[in-house]
């Protein structure tokens, strides 16, 4: 769940507290997205100088609401290659129950931006597919990170690799294993060109099988989203063959939870 400090989310942090207590939800977490430290865009991210303020939006919100709903306070990350440190500075500034990281970039491309959306035509599919994936492990090994987001992101506006990438994502999942991240069913796909879950039933197998921990979001950028399509998330994890999901506290895996 996003704040309006991202520049693309709208609604109060209590908003979204709000929809989630109406949902009969236990618990929430916030995740807006960490300043970027290849560049600013105040259109993508809060800056560094923002960050004391989301902290007391979400504590504010915490407060508020602390009789009726469990709220975490966490982050979303892009992963830069190059800029490991100045991101494991930025993360390490506050205290957060998770750290998501994700990959929104290739080779200072934003692959699912809309405004760079044409850059598509003159690209290889097939290439950035295994650039994507390459960049997750990445990602992952580099220590950062408790979730990995929306972990096929590349299939955003409907671009599909017309080669078997299975082994590429197998050893997507033997790196998340032993890095002991998790990844997320995101159900913000449904809400894109793709029309379909992050990531795909065919991932999401691979993953299981690899034995990577699974978390549920809704990616919710407006308070009408927050937990939206969780019922087919829940029936995408069964599919797969996920029996349970797990909940972070202070960067650690609180508990697991039967599905």
């Amino acid at each position: 769940m996003h704040t309006p400090l991202c520049g693309h989310a709208i609604g109060d942090p209590s908003e979204y507290a709000q929809q989630a207590i109406k949902l009969g939800f236990a618990e929430i977490g916030f995740s807006d997205h960490a300043p970027l430290v290849s560049h600013e865009d105040p259109t993508i991210t809060m800056s560094v100088q923002q960050l004391p303020d989301y902290h007391k939006m979400c504590e504010e919100v915490r407060r508020n609401y602390k009789s009726q709903l469990g709220i975490k306070i966490g982050i979303e990350a892009d992963y830069i290659p190059g800029y490991e440190e100045k991101t494991r500075a930025i993360l390490n500034g506050y205290p957060y129950d998770y750290v998501i990281g994700s990959v929104h970039y290739i080779r200072h491309w934003g692959f699912d931006n809309p405004e760079e959306r044409q850059e598509w035509e003159t690209r290889d599919v097939n290439a950035v597919y295994r650039l994507y994936f390459q960049l997750l492990r990445q990602s992952a090994q580099s220590g950062m990170y408790n979730i990995m987001a929306h972990v096929d992101l590349v299939k955003k506006f409907g671009h599909r690799s017309s080669i078997d990438l299975s082994d590429e994502v197998r050893k997507t999942a033997e790196v998340f294993r032993n890095q002991g991240v998790a990844i997320e069913i995101n159900t913000s796909g449904l809400r894109k060109p793709v029309q379909e879950i992050y990531p795909s039933l065919w991932n999401l197998k691979i993953y299981r099988e690899a034995g990577v921990a699974l978390t549920f979001g809704s990616d919710a950028h407006r308070p009408e989203e927050v937990g939206k399509d969780f019922e087919k998330a829940v029936a995408l994890a069964s599919e797969a063959g996920y029996k349970e999901y797990v909940l972070f506290k202070n960067r650690e895996i609180e508990r697991a939870v039967k599905i």
